[in-house]
């Protein structure tokens, strides 16, 4: 993995931009210069100096094989730290939290947060229940207070009014932003709107100093308004932190949440067909390739994971699969979390289809292909052989839950 030379668009437009607070640090080591006399000089001592002799110093270390930096400096570069001691304000978001991880639309709101919160606010990130999040940091977090307990679990937005509530007590934001989603923001943020009597700005996608402007008429007008306390962010509201480091430091509160007689019974997830999910919005999709040669064992892997199953665009052609299950850029872009590629050699524009997923896993013979190479984790051997055990260890994994729960 570490030997792939891939283009990074971020740092190549940090290197571009002489603005940017990284700039100088993604600079590479010079090799000649204009002195002030206008001499140009030369670092002798640098690698692949011509000295005067015309005899040419070898790089023997393997670095610049390739002509190029293996990796992007970005990787290598520390993100100036923002230090908040005493905050002005707070601007408070309370995220979506989705399988426990910040989404991308959970970015976007902190991203409009940070830029609410300025040089003398912090942002507080209020998060229900356990997490897997470990990059607050980098998100623009500045204070992550976590509401733990088992009255948050599952469906309970009563009672997570009542947290809100507590927060807006002690820590008196200037603004709340939730994400305006199908996730639980959108029903939370008019939920709490309503217990504090504030009406709040919804669908917004633009946020300045002195009004906000969100969708209207069925997303085809826009409705400007005065700067609300409470906003519900739509989908790329603002953009993600990327150029700092946050402290996300803990707080608590200073009093118990009051507990709410629940009027909602959470009766738990209702199954769903993987099959009905639609392929933008299936958060862990199973894809078959030409490597593929069983298809009946591929359908029933597919159903034992309960996975969306996809399929390349060579799957595809031969009618193995679908035309609506076509993964890749002349087919379906996909935002899974988890992407699981069976038999799929990575075409640039399948590759570009999965560039939003989370992670991937990739099941192939060949230890050389692209998608091993962009795969998180990667299985080199027969797929017939995984799928088989696959299936094996989660009919296992099942029966040991089911004893469990006897």
């Amino acid at each position: 993995m570490s030997d792939i030379i891939r283009r990074d668009p971020r740092a190549e437009w940090i290197a571009r931009n002489r603005l940017h607070p990284l700039h100088a640090a993604m600079q590479p080591a010079q090799t000649r210069w204009m002195g002030p006399n206008g001499i140009v000089r030369k670092d002798v001592h640098n690698v692949g100096f011509i000295g005067p002799n015309g005899i040419k110093r070898i790089d023997r270390s393997g670095a610049q094989q390739g002509g190029a930096v293996k990796r992007s400096a970005a990787a290598d570069v520390q993100l100036p730290l923002h230090v908040i001691a005493q905050p002005a304000f707070y601007i408070c978001v309370a995220p979506d939290m989705v399988g426990g991880r910040l989404s991308s639309h959970d970015r976007d709101v902190l991203g409009q947060a940070r830029q609410l919160a300025g040089n003398d606010g912090a942002v507080l990130a209020v998060v229900f229940g356990e997490h897997k999040e470990t990059a607050f940091a980098t998100a623009g977090v500045d204070r992550l207070l976590l509401l733990d307990g088992s009255e948050f679990s599952g469906y309970s937005p009563e009672q997570r009014v009542q947290g809100l509530r507590a927060v807006d007590n002690q820590f008196n934001p200037r603004h709340w932003l939730l994400p305006d989603s199908r996730s639980g923001g959108g029903e939370l943020g008019r939920r709490f709107a309503a217990s504090l009597g504030e009406r709040p700005a919804t669908r917004v996608w633009q946020v300045t100093d002195e009004q906000c402007i969100g969708r209207a008429g069925a997303g085809r007008e826009d409705l400007a308004r005065p700067l609300a306390r409470l906003i519900l962010a739509a989908v790329e509201c603002a953009e993600p932190v990327s150029e700092t480091l946050h402290e996300a430091l803990p707080v608590e509160l200073s009093t118990a949440v009051a507990r709410s007689l629940s009027r909602i019974e959470d009766l738990g997830a209702v199954a769903v067909d993987p099959a009905a999910v639609p392929m933008a919005e299936a958060e862990f999709i199973f894809s078959g390739g030409n490597g593929v040669k069983d298809w009946d064992l591929f359908h029933r892997t597919a159903a034992a994971l309960g996975a969306t199953e996809g399929a390349s665009r060579v799957a595809v052609d031969d009618g193995y699969m679908a035309r609506d299950r076509q993964v890749g850029a002349s087919g379906t872009w996909v935002t899974a979390r988890v992407y699981v590629a069976v038999g799929i050699s990575g075409a640039i524009q399948h590759l570009q289809g999965i560039g939003a997923c989370d992670k991937v896993v990739a099941i192939n013979l060949d230890p050389g292909c692209d998608m091993i190479k962009r795969a998180d984790l990667s299985v080199i051997g027969e797929s017939a052989d995984i799928l088989k055990a696959l299936i094996v260890a989660v009919e296992a994994y099942r029966n040991e839950g089911k004893r469990d729960a006897a």
